[in-house]
């Protein structure tokens, strides 16, 4: 390995570092009470060693976002290209509710907690999150050429299916299911999904 391949791997090593500390310190104490300092405390590195990578507290939340949102779309490249659309829905929702299952911390930084945006408001193009969420409205429309959706505007339609699956996830994930038992909360969610999905195939 070359001098520059070394140096690349290095930084890459330490970048990915500060990300993970800073996800985790995120995720216990909030966006608000998130200092680089702290940061720099958990990794045992000065403030300056962060600075070197990201210009701002901003910028790295924005990037933590940015590898959960393209874990994000992995798992949506998992749904099934089954010939109804409206099956599609549904595949896709189970999907979307499996990744909140299995990345409850990720999903917490993606849909939950309270960060500001301006990084991403102030990207020419913000691919990690548009790309999954165009998945979405791309079925929604397939639905309306198959005649389901009747006189709706396909992009409420999306925003009503995402509203309810992120609250079905958003339950699991902040832990707001504890008065039920817990081997069946995971059962209830898909369920919930099931009845949802047979109402959409009515429209």
């Amino acid at each position: 390995m070359g001098i520059s391949e070394r140096k690349e791997r290095e930084k890459q090593e330490m970048q990915d570092l500060i990300l993970n500390a800073a996800a985790k310190i995120f995720l216990k104490e909030g966006f608000d009470k998130v200092s680089i300092r702290k940061i720099a405390d958990a990794i045992e590195y000065s403030p300056a060693t962060i600075y070197l990578y990201f210009k701002d507290k901003n910028e790295l939340f924005y990037a933590i976002q940015k590898q959960a949102f393209d874990k994000f779309f992995l798992y949506f490249q998992t749904v099934s290209p089954t010939e109804d659309p409206i099956d599609r829905l549904r595949n896709l929702g189970e999907v979307y509710i499996r990744f909140a299952m299995e990345n409850p911390g990720y999903y917490d930084l993606m849909f939950i907690m309270r960060a500001p945006m301006e990084s991403i408001e102030n990207a020419l193009d913000w691919d990690e999150g548009s790309k999954s969420h165009n998945i979405l409205h791309e079925i929604v429309n397939q639905c309306v050429a198959k005649g389901h959706f009747k006189g709706q505007d396909p992009f409420i339609v999306a925003h009503i299916i995402w509203s309810f699956v992120h609250g079905l996830s958003s339950l699991h994930v902040r832990e707001r299911m504890k008065m039920f038992p817990e081997d069946q909360r995971e059962n209830m969610i898909l369920e919930a999904l099931k009845v949802f999905n047979d109402w959409m195939k009515k429209l």
